[in-house]
């Protein structure tokens, strides 16, 4: 069995998690936006040194059965308004139903603008084909350089059909040239069509970002000659090859796979309500699992619209571990802009010249140089007081070490506004934390927000990576059928598993060797249906009436494994040395420090202490207390012995 490579590409940092049998490897590096096609091989670069003890990427990627990766490239795009200009061609004089809230008001004039067209489909076929040249050479004029078409009401596949022929007709491929058009019936058979456009629209913008890197990303590693395609993690937990994955697809793919994570990790502990952070640099992403399930919806919002697919329900905070902080009115604001990847804080000296909780941290003496991001990155302690002493102190006119306090009270006080303007903060809740910034702030946050009890998972660092490790290969495919016509919506559903058969054949795996899912949709709820029992009856198995149905054909793969649940025998945690923290008041305290990776199952201790990872650090406060458990995750609890502070 070969290894398995999970990466995930952040704004800030790209995460590389190998599994091979039963070992695992992780790894970190900064994100190259300009090129992602660095970042990504110098990543596998570094893992290969940690696993081999010498760079040898040859030999890392032909013992490597698959590689996953998922990017927030396309969310990138969007969030910053970078990408192609869309056209958009409808069929209805009433432009109302393409723009039903402000929100997507805001976002068809960013994203689209005066770019439309209409076309009656009840021309004539020379008035018709008039109208469609007109149209199209008028949003060509405009600057548009993809097209989408989407049509309202019952005829829309059919009237898009008949688009089409007539563009083909009109605009053979090579007058047409770089123009791709895109129909939003071929992504969505929603039966909302304001929903289809949006649908459509999304996948037109993020198109390009994706397609030109993971493309050429592709063709470089089919020079190693690599066992299987490059896999891309997709935003419903299942990975596909780059030719058959949906660019909207990719959106919000990262924490999806953080989701997947959490969710394993709440079963195995038995957690029934789990509240997760994952804090990067620029943003975190706030998610939910309740009773075993990922909380999530059919119908996903992108920026605030909704599209035809489920979508884990993540909220994104503005403030992260590279957030800029500043003085405004006499107060400290947090975010949301940040210094990013590249200059970074000013404490990365790369140019840096504005406050962050990393300076911060690293003034408090939380961060400590010599071991920060596993000793590859050397952080400057003068450059860091000077940035907070200029930004910060002297306009509150206080001491650094009070600024450092009230740097970090303000930036946990706006994560926790976050989670509970996002979910009810409940006796039972556990606060998840991780991403690299995750844990080393955490307990801050869970006081600001109330919530007695952390878990960080041990490969914090790299968690949305480890996540995509619990998940399969699968494609899927809808339709609306109708219940009361059972011979046409037994045709439809062969189809259905033909083709997702046939998806899964270009990925290498037959039909023979894939599971197969089916499940309908009523009322905006999922109905899972035994594919097994369609054979005893359609009438049987979905409503009388018209619904979307789904079929999902999934290729079983290796999963990360969680240790096994075994009694522990409390012990004392070793400390490894000592380290001098400020408190927000200027007092200094020396406590011990705890190297995570030399912990055994079952260590403990009190606050306050500082935990520290190879690529996190923690600190725990007095008044709480960690243990270390089977899978030597760490858990942090109000410690009932003593007052919190």
């Amino acid at each position: 069995m070969g290894k398995l490579i999970n990466i995930d590409n952040g704004g800030t940092l790209t995460d590389i998690w190998v599994l091979d049998g039963e070992a695992s490897y992780h790894t970190k590096t900064i994100t190259t936006p300009y090129d992602l096609s660095k970042c990504f091989f110098e990543g596998l670069k570094k893992i290969s040194e940690d696993i081999y003890g010498r760079e040898d990427l040859r030999a890392l990627l032909q013992s490597t059965d698959h590689i996953r990766y998922s990017t927030t490239q396309g969310t990138n795009a969007l969030v910053e308004r970078k990408g192609p200009s869309l056209g958009v061609i409808i069929n209805g004089s009433d432009k109302q139903w393409c723009c039903e809230t402000g929100q997507q008001s805001s976002l068809f004039s960013g994203l689209v603008g005066e770019r439309i067209a209409v076309i009656s489909p009840d021309l004539s076929a020379e008035e018709y084909q008039y109208a469609l040249t007109e149209a199209v050479n008028h949003l060509s004029a405009a600057g548009a350089s993809r097209l989408v078409v989407s049509f309202c009401g019952d005829n829309y596949i059919a009237e898009e059909e008949q688009l089409r022929k007539a563009m083909l007709r009109a605009f053979p491929r090579h007058l047409l040239g770089s123009v791709p058009v895109l129909y939003s019936s071929v992504l969505s058979r929603d039966e909302n069509s304001n929903t289809r456009l949006w649908t459509a629209i999304f996948n037109a913008f993020l198109h390009p970002a994706m397609e030109r890197f993971l493309y050429n990303t592709e063709n470089e590693l089919s020079a190693f000659r690599m066992r299987n395609p490059l896999l891309v993690y997709r935003n419903d937990g299942y990975s596909g090859r780059v030719a058959k994955t949906i660019a909207l697809k990719t959106y919000s793919s990262g924490p999806r796979g953080g989701a997947e994570g959490a969710l394993a990790y709440s079963n195995y502990y038995g957690y029934r309500r789990v509240i997760t952070i994952d804090v990067g640099g620029t943003t975190t992403d706030i998610g939910l699992i309740e009773n075993g399930e990922i909380v999530g919806d059919q119908r996903g919002l992108v920026e605030g619209v909704r599209c035809s697919y489920p979508l884990a329900e993540i909220v994104s905070v503005g403030v992260g571990g590279g957030s800029i902080i500043r003085v405004v009115d006499g107060e400290v604001a947090v975010g949301p802009e940040s210094v990013g990847g590249a200059p970074g804080p000013a404490c990365f000296g790369m140019g840096g010249e504005r406050a962050t909780i990393t300076d911060a941290l690293l003034v408090m003496g939380l961060l400590d140089p010599k071991t920060y991001f596993g000793g590859k990155m050397a952080i400057k302690y003068e450059k860091a007081v000077a940035v907070i002493n200029s930004d910060i102190a002297q306009p509150l006119n206080i001491s650094v070490e009070a600024a450092c306090g009230r740097m970090l009270d303000a930036w946990a006080a706006k994560i926790a506004l976050g989670i509970r303007q996002y979910t009810e903060i409940t006796d039972d809740t556990v606060l998840m934390a991780f991403g690299g910034g995750g844990p080393m702030g955490v307990v801050a946050v869970a006081r600001s927000a109330g919530v007695r009890q952390v878990l960080i998972p041990r490969l914090s660092a790299v968690f949305s990576a480890h996540g995509i490790g619990f998940s399969d290969i699968a494609h899927s495919a809808t339709a609306q059928i109708d219940g009361t016509q059972p011979a046409k919506a037994a045709s439809i559903i062969d189809g259905l598993v033909a083709r997702v058969s046939r998806d899964m054949g270009t990925e290498g795996y037959s039909k023979e060797e894939c599971h197969f899912d089916a499940w309908y949709e009523e009322y905006g709820r999922v109905h899972p249906v035994d594919i097994a029992q369609l054979s005893a009856g359609i009438s049987d198995s979905i409503p009388n009436k018209k619904i979307l149905f789904g079929v999902r054909a999934v290729k079983p793969i290796s999963h990360a494994q969680l240790a096994p649940k075994i009694s522990l025998s409390p012990s004392v945690a070793e400390s490894s040395g000592e380290r001098r923290l400020v408190a927000a008041d200027g007092a200094a305290q020396s406590v011990p420090v705890y190297q995570v990776e030399k912990q055994k199952a079952g260590a403990g201790g009190n606050g306050g202490a500082v935990l520290e990872e190879a690529f996190w650090t923690c600190s725990v406060p007095a008044g709480w207390r960690f243990d270390f458990t089977a899978n030597r995750d760490i858990v942090l609890s109000v410690n009932t012995s003593e007052q919190v502070q």
